[in-house]
């Protein structure tokens, strides 16, 4: 602006100079006209202009009176000339200072013709560029220094200017690196003219700043790495580090950066160790809280693919739970723990599946057939592109089985009701043909034993009334034969435990009678002989090995106590010991074929519904026993049926 405004009044200077000399020119010329027109016209003068030669004769007498005039007026007063001199000299004076003391314009750089500027112009126009200390702007000033030859008066300030510069713009590539932008820096360092001595720096300065760069983006790696594992301790080992890194944008920026993360992260990992302790606790209140504490991490955080895992495990827990819920016909409460399964665990289709499941298998807990029928239907409805189609199809054939079941158990409850032995026999058998895999086999076995209990009742009861009968005359030979009566109701029995409260009462009543026996048949004492040595009676040793014998039977009988088919196999083991020679052998025969045919009706009695069980306890009747043929006819006639 400075510089337009130089120019413009070097213009007006001009201007005015031309105007001055234009007015002399034309002061010289009205001079010469009237000193032409005060002489008289020659005879040369051209005819027919007399008009002409008057005026101009007439405007020179004017112009001659005029000056004379002046010049008396100057003279007549000594001050005005004095005064219009010191006028004229104040003037000059004043002329000669402005221009003295004003300031050259300054050059219009933009607007310059460069091949034809001087090199003083092109250093000062370098200057200005350089002065705003820009990329751009420095190579502009390199560039306008370059074309300057070696002999050139300013060569050597050039060059010295030029290595400056160029020093400046490695210092802004600097600048870039500290604030963050290793790309941008690099590019600047790479303009550094070639002809300089600067450009020997710029491939070290370049390699010095990538190696601290990879070292930073692998601290920082690091810590990100240890973060995504919840170790947020080695994190903040690994942000420490980049204090100790030569780049004030990775001490600075990045290292708050990565400060926060790691206090974030450190907030999640601590929510999700809590998030797992709820989870392996279990239970509906607890998955309830780990689902909103993995769900309070964003996705932002290191550990978020951790906490979506939590969440899924926990939707996952929270589905069993509900299938367990149902099982034990809690609608309201499998349907509450389905509802609480969070979206991040994928499970929506599964959900929405489950409540269709679950409400129609609470239909079927009725038992009625109309509710069967919708719950299958409903169950049908899940096509089988549906995550639970299989378990779908799986509840309609339990379903059908479950019903054709109940009809078959509401068909034996009514042949039962007559009380009839055929009729309840014929019960027995239409409940324990539901086989033991189908889903109202606990409800059929149970039904079987009651209905068994009561026929084995009805067949026993006489039994166990005719025992008490023959019982109760009190004398030995009454009470033998009580209880070869009442060993008849065979372990298993509905009266086995009433009958075998009674033989043992019956057997004390035994023994106290033949206690009572010996002590009258007692031997006589102990006698010394002619020497006057004791010697023992031989009647009284084979008193004391019948007496052990029967401590044996003994054993064995109350060994027989615990009712089952172990039991009674140990009894037996035990009256074998009584040695076949003893008194006692008979008595324990007799015991062990009365514990054999009770294993035996037992076993027969498990065959109606458990045929493997039934083989097992057969098995176990040992032979030399009365019912142990009838076991193995036994065993091979279920082993046929069950086609082994």
């Amino acid at each position: 602006m400075t510089r337009n405004r130089g120019i413009r009044d070097r213009r007006e200077a001009k201007s005015s100079e031309r105007r001055s000399s234009s007015q002399k020119r034309s002061r010289q010329n009205v001079r010469s006209a009237g000193m032409t027109l005060s002489q008289p016209p020659s005879d040369s003068e051209p005819p027919g202009q007399p008009e002409l030669g008057m005026k101009l004769t007439h405007l020179g007498n004017r112009f001659a009176t005029a000056s004379d005039t002046a010049r008396k007026w100057l003279t007549s007063d000594w001050r005005i000339p004095v005064a219009i001199s010191l006028a004229l000299t104040g003037g000059l004076t004043t002329l000669s200072m402005a221009f003295l003391l004003k300031l050259p314009a300054v050059p219009n750089c933009p607007s310059v013709f460069w091949p034809l500027a001087s090199g003083s112009l092109r250093l000062h126009c370098a200057q200005l560029a350089a002065g705003k200390r820009t990329t751009n702007d420095l190579l502009e000033a390199i560039k306008l220094l370059g074309t300057l030859s070696a002999d050139h008066p300013l060569y050597d300030e050039a060059t010295r200017m030029v290595e400056l510069w160029s020093k400046d713009i490695l210092d802004l590539g600097e600048e870039a690196f500290n604030a963050g932008k290793l790309d941008e820096a690099i590019g600047i360092a790479k303009k550094v003219p070639q002809q300089s001595v600067v450009k020997a720096e710029v491939e070290g300065r370049i390699k010095r700043w990538q190696g601290i760069w990879s070292k930073a983006e692998e601290i920082y790696q690091g810590a990100e790495d240890a973060l995504r594992k919840e170790n947020w301790r080695q994190a903040s080992t690994n942000a420490s580090r980049l204090l100790s890194i030569d780049n004030r944008f990775w001490q600075t920026t990045k290292y708050q950066e990565l400060a926060e993360k790691i206090s974030i992260t450190r907030d999640d990992i601590s929510k999700l160790a809590k998030a797992k302790d709820l989870l392996d606790q279990g239970g509906l209140k607890n998955l309830q809280e780990a689902v909103k504490l993995a769900s309070e991490v964003q996705d932002q955080s290191y550990v978020y693919q951790a906490a979506q895992g939590v969440l899924a495990k926990t939707g996952q827990k929270l589905f069993d739970l509900a299938e367990a819920t149902l099982n034990q016909r809690d609608l309201n409460g499998a349907l509450e723990s389905i509802r609480q399964i969070p979206a991040a665990a994928n499970l929506q289709n599964e959900v929405e599946d489950f409540e269709k499941l679950a409400i129609a298998q609470s239909r079927t807990w009725s038992g009625n057939d109309a509710d069967f029928d919708s719950a299958i239907a409903s169950a049908q409805s899940i096509g089988a592109d549906r995550p639970l189609y299989a378990k779908a199809r799986q509840l309609v054939e339990r379903w059908q089985l479950e019903k054709a079941d109940l009809a078959q158990l509401n068909r034996a409850r009514q042949l039962a009701q007559s009380g009839r032995p055929e009729d309840i026999q014929a019960a027995i058998a239409n409940a324990a043909q539901i086989p033991s895999s189908n889903p109202r086999s606990a409800e059929a076995q149970k039904l079987v034993s009651q209905l068994t209990a009561d026929f084995q009742t009805k067949q026993d009861r006489p039994i166990l009334d005719q025992a008490e009968q023959l019982a109760s005359a009190g004398d030995l030979a009454s009470l033998q034969s009580a209880i070869v009566q009442i060993d008849r109701i065979g372990a298993g029995r509905a009266l086995f435990t009433e009958a075998e409260d009674r033989r043992q009462q019956w057997q004390r009543q035994i023994r106290q009678i033949e206690a009572q026996e010996r002590a009258l048949a007692a031997p006589p004492s102990p006698t010394t002989d002619a020497t006057g040595s004791l010697f023992q009676n031989p009647q009284s040793t084979q008193s004391q090995e019948i007496q052990a014998d029967q401590q044996t039977l003994e054993t064995a009988r109350s060994a027989a106590n615990g009712g089952t088919i172990d039991d009674y196999a140990n009894a037996i083991r035990l009256a074998d010991g009584v040695p076949e020679t003893s008194a006692v052998r008979g008595q324990a025969q007799q015991f062990m074929d009365q514990l054999s045919q009770q294993m035996y009706l037992a076993a027969r009695s498990q065959s109606d519904f458990d045929m493997l069980g039934a083989i097992a306890s057969a098995e176990k009747i040992p032979p030399r026993t009365d019912a142990y043929a009838q076991a193995q006819q036994l065993i091979r006639s279920l082993r046929r049926s069950l086609g082994q």
